[in-house]
């Protein structure tokens, strides 16, 4: 089986609890370091499925490497090889397919609940029995829902919390956390959270540390089943 490529923008962004996954399920995966100037791979056809992880970028920075990644997706789709994206990931995808990106009303740091919209493609992700699951969020941009996709998920604060697109998704929340990334992003990004403690989406690090030995195991249930209906589709 060809690999599945993840594409990594920042070394504390890494493919965190999907690369747990694919290494129980003996699907084999390779990390290209975007973040260490690897080059952008030009044919999707080489990978089962294309992976693009989150990152302090945005998807409208005039990045070289930016551009080839949107460019990628666009052959994926075009080829069908199944896309996944996580938060920036997911604004490329967004960006990729005929949306914007634009600066969300506030910033999302910490957990929060999200809400699964009823409909015959969100039960294909979801289930009939998920109505809503506590995620984790650390962004200040936002996506539009591009031509032919369907929104899947929204929260209080940022309207679009994902969207699929035949066997494509498209996340901005992070189901693919682990208990390392939270304690990395909290390190580095304890003074972005203290700035911005005034938005009603975010939490002070005391609670988000608090939080997390009862919201992650539930958030990691949540992403396995996610991962194992996009994983149907890799192209073996």
């Amino acid at each position: 089986m060809k690999p599945v490529a993840i594409f990594r923008h920042l070394e504390a962004e890494g493919p965190g609890y999907f690369a747990t996954y694919l290494t129980r399920r003996d699907v084999p995966w390779r990390l290209v370091r975007v973040d260490e100037g690897e080059a952008v791979p030009r044919d999707p056809a080489e990978f089962s499925g294309l992976v693009f992880m989150g990152g302090p970028m945005s998807a409208n920075d005039e990045l070289p490497w930016i551009k080839e990644e949107l460019a990628l997706i666009r052959a994926a789709v075009a080829r069908e090889v199944p896309v996944l994206g996580h938060c920036l990931g997911g604004q490329f995808m967004a960006k990729a397919l005929g949306g914007e990106v634009t600066r969300n009303a506030v910033k999302e740091i910490g957990w929060g609940r999200v809400e699964v919209l009823r409909g015959e493609v969100s039960a294909r992700w979801f289930g009939d029995e998920v109505t809503s699951f506590e995620s984790f969020h650390w962004h200040g941009e936002t996506f539009s829902i591009p031509p032919g996709a369907t929104r899947l998920l929204g929260s209080p604060h940022c309207e679009n919390q994902a969207f699929a697109l035949g066997p494509h998704l498209a996340l901005q929340c992070h189901v693919e956390m682990t208990p390392e990334m939270i304690d990395s992003w909290i390190a580095s990004g304890s003074g972005e959270v203290k700035e911005n403690l005034h938005s009603p989406a975010v939490q002070p690090v005391e609670e988000i540390r608090g939080q997390m030995p009862r919201r992650l195991p539930a958030l990691s249930h949540t992403a396995e089943h996610l991962y194992e209906r996009w994983s149907k589709n890799l192209r073996r």
